[in-house]
């Protein structure tokens, strides 16, 4: 994928710093009107009551009209093992969000999104039970289509599977999901239903 000068300050060839620490991963602050207002180390503004910030949440669909869902890796410290949407995640200070759902994207399941469009904005808070920690987010969504095999990275995602509306009622009622997952799906349903058509069912 190719760089900005936004992902180029946080790349690295392995991820860790010559000295073997784990570099931090900053996050963009934002005010109620999606302002930027500073930048904070992720897990700190995730933890409680936590600091709104901005995100991204990319929902790719099939040919056929099916949203491609991912299950969350069980290492991941937030959220392990829910089922959630194609990609979710922050852009880096600076980083334009389209950019870093393109790039979240292919980095995570190895495919580039097509036709991939802006479908608005959502604001929530969401605490995560399990971990207490919070999801307080300004978040840019988007919605496009995958016509590649998917190549999940194992650290980040144990599962995917392609669902109907029909399929994603049922597996919602009986397997856990994210707790941000309605709320996003539900604020890009009218980009969705353009993107699909009435026959898709969203």
């Amino acid at each position: 994928m190719p760089t900005t000068p936004a992902t180029a300050a946080h790349h690295s060839s392995n991820g860790v710093q010559p000295n073997g620490v784990q570099p931090s991963i900053m996050l963009e602050l934002v005010d109620e009107e999606g302002r930027t207002i500073g930048t904070a180390e992720k897990l700190s503004a995730h933890q409680a009551p936590g600091r709104l910030h901005r995100a991204f949440s990319v929902f790719l669909f099939d040919e056929s009209g099916r949203l491609l869902l991912q299950r969350r890796a069980l290492g991941k410290y937030h959220s392990p093992g829910v089922w959630s949407n194609t990609c979710c995640g922050h852009p880096y200070p600076g980083e334009a969000p389209f950019a870093a759902a393109a790039r979240r994207t292919y980095e995570e399941l190895g495919v580039s999104p097509s036709l991939m469009a802006e479908a608005g904005t959502v604001r929530y808070n969401h605490p995560d039970p399990a971990s207490g920690l919070v999801e307080q987010e300004y978040n840019h969504l988007f919605v496009g289509l995958v016509q590649g095999p998917v190549r999940p990275d194992p650290e980040e995602i144990e599962d995917t599977a392609f669902v109907t509306a029909e399929e994603l009622t049922e597996r919602h009622a009986s397997a856990p999901f994210s707790a941000w997952f309605m709320t996003v799906l539900d604020a890009a349903r009218p980009a969705i239903k353009e993107l699909t058509g009435p026959a898709g069912g969203w």
